[in-house]
């Protein structure tokens, strides 16, 4: 007779009111097998002429637990050991009536002689409570000491002075302990293992078979054992997961698994009831009952090992970097903007749609397998239900709750719409939710760019109160292997887009909007602008650090309210704004075409988010002294969400191209001034030098020539680039508000998807593209063109603005002119002492000595014509360098460059300089 542990008898208890309490699982997930009717019923012919044996066995069983509760209340008095029932149960299967006696007799006679021997101090194991954790059903009772430790006179028989038969039921009982994760009497753990050790536990326990046993029977029981080593593991990674830190999807696993684990404990309950009521039931029997079992157990344990891994539980945690260091980087700001301690160490967590995938690529690579597909395709159900009510909310209501950070839409809180007026990046539309890639399952691989832009969609018409979120989303898929569940996605993101197309383009007017830019920006039908420029000339003169803006802005709000004007009837005029830019537009622009390395790619696709970017190179033109005309430019107030079509990067573009327009259209006005000043006074007079006229006849031309320059320049960037191009992008804005006029899905129904043509990403990027054309096209995104156009128009501008010295130059070469112009400053003198102006329109005053206002010079002339030549030079040869950058941009990037060669090779007519003894004459 054996003797046993007082804790394996508790747990042993313990286990029969566990077990016994658990209900059988639903039939609609996969089972742990258990004992089949079929079974029960093959012995049944049996149990009835066992009823009485089994009855002294049972009664043995309950008075040796009576007399160990006894004895556990006794205090510091001596223990007898207690005797195995199962001998008892053996030999009462086994021998007659007076056997069976003398075996119920056997307890008494022990107990009679135990006091008799040597007292020894008594063991007493104390369990205590562990401390919470964020698992809320993780275990609370510490671990029972190890079998090893326990006194010499509580350790069993050995198994060699036991029977086969004896053995074979003494491990069966161990089994039915270790299946539940608790050391038998000749089955305990390995001297190498360590319980309190949560690595061990996870990796599961290696378990050793006390010296003894037949060598058949060591064999089958150690092939039992691997059951036993994986459910502890189990066990203990369901623990482990289940703490708030990994999310909901592993919180949802976990609850499947341990109903899968509640299944297996009904079996151990059952195998234990064929254990003390079947006479038949062996250790092969044992072993064909748990077959099933054990395999399943297998797959969750393998499931398991690679979710630890995957979570750098059992290897270095250092090994590789978190999923996603951007959130960790978000976490960081949050936290200095409330003040609280930064966390800097992070370790790697496999959580949401990583979780998912893991197990989806487990179900793929086990397709073969019947019974391991039914499980992992349980397990990927039951998951992936807490992940798609994120979807769900996501995809119907455009909101985010995700407290874990797993969901694959990542948001940054700190993005606020209300900085869309000071950003000049679009952060709120491209940064405020992005994908995390590494959090996308599978099953959303092939969706995610529409699943991201339904709910960033809806997300913007639920902040214009279009979405109604208190209503709960009905009919929709709850995992990932409804059939409904792409149709889902798809009818959402046509809803999504139908609703912000018509928010856009109907509630907020989006063309209106984009027609009232181009009145203001690209001086479409500009009367009111001329006239603007005409109230302002005096105040836009200035340098521009001392121009007004208050005043500017007040004299614009006069011209826009103008009856008759076309900005009378805009309704949106009250958004233009005046400002004066310090930095000259040349300078702006080459900020951005020399961008290097990362944003060399956004420069080219049109994105100006970096144009604050320090150039490497130096400015090309000095802009402590421009004037107002040249800081010159209009602001615009978008409101939200039209914001997102027209952001701060958009507005640039626009402002950009308003100030080279401007810049063409004040150009033009110096020249047409200065034809103005060459086609009176001075310039009227015939001479009789034949050079003074020829040199008129030179400074006429190239004034002309300089006219035609800006004029064809001007009429090409209005009306073969920004005018074919808007026409174009209004087309599409129509055929846009047609489509969405016919009607709009809605969310959850499963009917017939409306057809989604176009969506408001590529409504935006049409906008966007029909900007950086018209940058293009207009020649400010090349760096060599930019330079070129600017040596041109400032020459253009120094001619113009040099013709009053030009006309005193005139009057000293001519000796006629000159003593003409003295003849009538004379007389104006004599009639008073006021000053005199000369038929060149400039004052000057008469010295008390009498002497003449201007005298004649006879090397004037060739100074006129060294003047005139270097203005005509740099003209050329600039025009020259122009056309043949264009004709070489043509043939390689954009053909339409082409038409501006035709155009300005006009203005290129006589610019071939020749030689002549006489002196440069233009041929």
């Amino acid at each position: 007779m054996s003797s046993r542990n007082p804790t394996h008898v508790k747990s042993s208890s313990t286990s029969d009111r566990r077990s016994t309490a658990h209900n059988h699982a639903s039939s609609s997930r996969p089972r742990m097998p258990s004992m089949s009717a079929e079974n029960e019923q093959q012995h049944s012919s049996t149990s009835h002429s066992r009823k009485q044996s089994t009855t002294v066995g049972g009664g043995e069983r309950r008075t040796e637990r009576r007399e160990v509760r006894e004895r556990e209340t006794e205090i510091r008095r001596t223990r007898s050991p207690l005797k195995h029932s199962s001998e008892s149960r053996v030999n009462a299967r086994s021998r007659t009536e007076k056997s069976t006696r003398q075996a119920d007799r056997a307890p008494a006679s022990t107990a009679t002689r135990k006091p008799q021997e040597e007292p020894q101090a008594p063991w007493e194991p104390q369990a205590r409570l562990i401390p919470h954790t964020t698992a809320p059903l993780a275990t609370r009772i510490s671990i029972p000491p190890l079998a090893s430790t326990a006194p010499i006179n509580l350790q069993p028989e050995a198994l060699s002075q036991l029977s086969l038969q004896d053995q074979e039921t003494a491990i069966i009982e161990d089994l039915l302990f270790v299946f539940m994760g608790f050391e038998g009497q000749h089955i305990r753990f390995s001297d190498s293992y360590n319980p309190h050790d949560e690595k061990e536990r996870l990796v599961g326990p290696q378990f050793r078979i006390l010296p003894g046993l037949d060598p058949s029977l060591r064999d089958l029981t150690h092939s039992m054992l691997k059951m036993a080593t994986h459910y502890i593991a189990v066990e203990a990674c369901v623990e482990v997961l289940s703490r708030e830190e990994y999310g909901a999807v592993n919180h949802a696993l976990c609850a499947a698994v341990r109903q899968l684990l509640k299944d297996y404990l009904t079996l151990m309950a059952q195998l234990e009831h064929q254990m003390l009521t079947n006479s038949s039931f062996t250790l092969h029997v044992l072993n064909l009952h748990t077959k099933q079992t054990g395999h399943m157990l297998f797959q969750l344990y393998s499931t398991g090992l690679e979710l630890l891994k995957a979570n750098a539980i059992l290897e270095d945690e250092d090994s590789e970097d978190s999923a996603d260091n951007s959130d960790d980087l978000e976490n960081i700001l949050e936290s200095l903007r409330e003040g609280g301690n930064v966390q800097l160490t992070q370790k790697k967590i496999c959580k949401g749609g990583s979780v998912l995938g893991l197990i989806s690529r487990r179900l793929s690579s086990m397709s073969g397998d019947p019974a391991a597909r039914t499980l992992l395709t349980t397990l990927l159900r039951e998951a992936s239900r807490p992940y798609m009510s994120m979807l769900n909310e996501w995809l119907h209501h455009g909101g985010i709750k995700d407290p874990h950070a797993e969901f694959l839409i990542k948001e940054q809180q700190s993005i606020k719409r209300e900085r869309l007026d000071q950003d000049y990046t679009d952060e709120y539309w491209e940064k405020r939710y992005t994908i995390r890639d590494a959090l996308v399952p599978p099953q959303l691989e092939g969706v995610k760019g529409k699943v991201l832009l339904a709910g960033k969609y809806l997300n913007v018409v639920r902040e214009c109160g279009g979405v109604d979120i208190s209503k709960v989303a009905q009919d929709v898929p709850t995992s990932f292997d409804d059939p409904r569940f792409l149709d889902n996605v798809n009818s959402a993101y046509a809803y999504a887009n139908s609703s912000l197309f018509n928010l856009l383009l109907t509630t907020h007017a989006l063309p209106a909007r984009l027609r009232s830019l181009k009145h203001y920006f690209f001086l479409d039908r500009s009367d009111f602008f001329s006239y603007f420029l005409e109230l302002g000339a005096s105040e836009l003169k200035k340098p521009a650090r001392s121009v007004n803006t208050g005043k500017l802005q007040s004299l614009l709000d006069i011209v826009l309210r103008q009856p008759g004007s076309v900005a009378a009837e805009d309704p949106y005029k009250e958004d233009v704004k005046v400002e004066i830019n310090d930095t000259g537009l040349t300078n702006w622009l080459m900020k951005i075409v020399t961008v290097t390395g990362m944003d060399q790619e956004a420069a080219n696709s049109g994105t100006l988010s970096n144009y604050l970017t320090p150039a490497t190179t130096a400015p090309v033109t000095d802009d402590s002294n421009i004037i107002g005309f040249q800081a010159l430019v209009f602001d615009y107030a978008m409101p939200f969400p039209l914001s997102l079509v027209v952001s701060r990067v958009t507005l640039t573009r626009y402002q950009l191209l308003f100030r080279y327009l401007l810049s063409l259209r004040h150009l033009e006005t110096s020249l047409v001034d200065c034809w103005g000043e060459q086609g009176k006074g001075a310039w009227k007079h015939r001479s009789k030098n034949p050079r003074i006229e020829l040199w008129k006849r030179k400074a006429w031309t190239l004034r002309a020539r300089m006219l035609c320059f800006v004029q064809q320049l001007l009429y090409y960037c209005t009306a073969e680039v920004i005018e074919p191009n808007w026409v174009s992008l209004m087309s599409r804005l129509n055929e846009e508000g047609k489509d969405d006029s016919k009607g709009k899905g809605r969310p959850g129904s499963h009917g017939e998807a409306p057809q989604v043509t176009r969506t408001v990403d590529e409504l935006m990027q049409d906008h966007v593209d029909f900007l950086a054309t018209c940058l293009k096209e207009c020649m400010l995104t090349n760096s060599k063109l930019l330079r070129i156009n600017n040596k041109i128009m400032s020459t253009c501008n120094m001619f113009a603005t040099f013709t009053q010295s030009l006309s005193r130059y005139l009057i000293t070469g001519d000796p006629d002119l000159c003593a003409q112009v003295n003849a009538a400053h004379a007389n104006q003198a004599q009639s008073s002492n006021q000053p005199s102006k000369g038929p060149s329109g400039a004052s000057h005053r008469h010295s008390k000595s009498g002497t003449q206002s201007f005298v004649y010079d006879p090397q004037r002339v060739d100074k006129m014509f060294d003047m005139l030549t270097k203005y005509e030079d740099n003209f050329a040869r600039h025009l020259k360098i122009l056309l043949d950058t264009l004709n070489y941009l043509a043939a390689t990037e954009t053909v339409v460059f082409l038409n501006l060669c035709a155009r300005l090779s006009s203005a290129g007519e006589g610019g071939i300089i020749v030689s002549t003894p006489e002196g440069v004459f233009g041929a």
